[in-house]
């Protein structure tokens, strides 16, 4: 199989390189001159055998919708679109209706994995027709993690359904890495009673209840610098977990941990406490986020 990408930043980089590897070819366009396979959209289109799919792998917002208009003026009828990054899910049938006006198909994915998915693989959410995910199969296994399919990649539903699901999967890691944050700061508070924090987490990682990736990675992190020395205690907030606490409130649905988590991202940008830090260093782990030096 041979697809095209469309965004060659951290994610989309990676993603290429493990499509590669999986023995797809993969033609990427990026306005960056240091990445980029080719140097227009057209040549893309030009690259691509038909029907051609193309992946879209940039910034949610206005440079997805720039993205999906350009490139619908390069595609042909029958040729799939489909939008990995982290759009919000109600922007996805206005794309899937612009395209279908041209006969070109489209599904959005919600890919979950970070900086590490080109090691480990990505978690894939995607929703469209059933069609469409028969047809891009191929990438989608190529992508996932090793093991039984439904363990890494679920259709999830119809178009929209994708990012709803990863809306959802960024409103409980919020939550996640807040506790474990919390729970970071209260033991660094007892440093006459609790000397080694770090060994305490890293103790976490065999036969307790609390085993996950997210302790792996603060491990990892608090390895690299035990006091958060070099990271400032202010912690951005993509847009997803807002957009989670905005469909509760509009389904009124109780999510008031997920909500806690998002407002504590708040109190970081006024203080440089601790358990901000501690959320800091698991973001740059699992995603490559920024930090801002302290």
């Amino acid at each position: 199989m041979h697809l095209g990408i469309i965004g060659l930043g951290k994610m989309g980089k990676n993603m290429r390189d493990r499509l590669r590897a999986q023995g797809l070819e993969v033609t990427g366009y990026d306005p960056n001159p240091e990445v980029t396979d080719v140097q227009s959209l057209a040549e893309l289109a030009a690259a691509l055998p038909e029907p051609r799919i193309v992946w879209i792998m940039v910034p949610s917002g206005k440079i997805t919708d720039e993205v999906i208009h350009d490139v619908a003026g390069v595609l042909s009828p029958g040729d799939l679109v489909i939008d990995g990054g982290n759009s919000r899910y109600t922007d996805d049938a206005i794309h899937a209706e612009f395209l279908s006006a041209s006969d070109i198909h489209f599904l959005d994915v919600g890919v979950s994995g970070g900086i590490w998915g080109r090691e480990n693989g990505y978690g894939l959410m995607a929703g469209g027709d059933e069609a469409d995910i028969d047809a891009a199969m191929p990438i989608f296994d190529a992508l996932r993690p090793e093991g039984p399919r439904d363990e890494g990649f679920v259709h999830v539903g119809p178009v929209g359904a994708g990012h709803y699901a990863k809306m959802v999967h960024n409103g409980i890691e919020y939550a996640l890495m807040q506790a474990w944050a919390e729970g970071y700061e209260l033991l660094d508070n007892r440093k006459d009673l609790v000397t080694n924090v770090t060994g305490t987490f890293k103790a976490w990682q065999r036969g307790t209840v609390v085993r996950s990736w997210l302790l792996e990675l603060l491990v990892k992190a608090l390895e690299e610098d035990p006091e958060f020395t070099d990271i400032s205690g202010y912690v951005e907030d993509s847009g997803e977990g807002r957009w989670t606490v905005h469909e509760a409130l509009d389904r009124a649905v109780p999510v008031p941990t997920i909500s806690a988590a998002i407002f504590a991202r708040f109190v970081s940008r006024q203080d440089d406490s601790p358990s901000m830090k501690a959320v800091a260093a698991l973001r740059n782990q699992f995603g490559g986020h920024a930090v801002r030096k302290s």
